[in-house]
């Protein structure tokens, strides 16, 4: 993903600090994922502390991460736009800051050498994460556009990091991952190829 810039962070740092210098904690949850270093960095530069924001970042799973902000384990997240709308309308009611990150060929999907074309997944199986998280809607999102649906393939539901390292080992069809793993795929031509990314389908970007 291409970064806004630490701005962004900044800019949460002012949104949820008090008027006095009283430090609030707050906790973020993010994943390993690249584009949520800027959280990290503001924490590591002082950013935060110099807003009244005692900050604990949190490495929770995409597919949980809405519980942790039901249950009151954490007060922020960082996630994709379309998994904001899901949380929502199944409860978990929350507010969008402000746009964090944009995918620039930063998610993708991964398929053996001897696929053509994303219409030659059909009846194949294709490793993704659960429904409600990103690389679920990337998928639904290429298939769309390909004319078909996750009807028309397998899903096993894999971490991004799990499915690429499953399918460099050779298992399932596809994969749905992101960068760095989607690097790792590349230096493996052997396993199979990126036949698509965001930047043939731009629609990812997180909040």
């Amino acid at each position: 993903m291409k970064l806004i810039s630490i701005s962004a962070a900044a800019m949460l740092a002012a949104l949820v600090a008090t008027p006095a210098m009283a430090q609030t904690k707050v906790t973020i949850a993010i994943s390993g994922w690249t584009g949520f270093a800027p959280l990290t960095l503001a924490k590591e530069a002082g950013i935060f502390a110099r807003n009244g924001l005692d900050v604990t970042i949190k490495k929770v799973p995409q597919a949980s991460r809405h519980l942790a902000i039901a249950s009151g384990d954490v007060q922020c997240a960082a996630t994709t736009v379309e998994t904001w709308v899901v949380w929502n309308a199944n409860g978990v009611a929350t507010t969008q800051l402000f746009q964090l990150d944009k995918s620039y060929g930063a998610d993708g999907m991964a398929v053996r050498g001897t696929t053509g074309s994303i219409k030659d997944l059909k009846g194949k199986t294709v490793a993704a994460s659960a429904p409600g998280t990103a690389p679920y809607f990337t998928l639904a999102w290429f298939l769309k556009k390909n004319g078909m649906s996750v009807k028309d393939v397998s899903v096993v539901n894999m971490e991004p990091g799990p499915a690429a390292q499953a399918f460099i080992a050779g298992q399932n069809d596809a994969a749905m991952t992101y960068e760095p793993y989607l690097s790792a795929v590349r230096e493996k031509p052997e396993a199979g190829k990126i036949i698509a990314t965001t930047l043939d389908y731009p629609m990812i970007m997180d909040t």
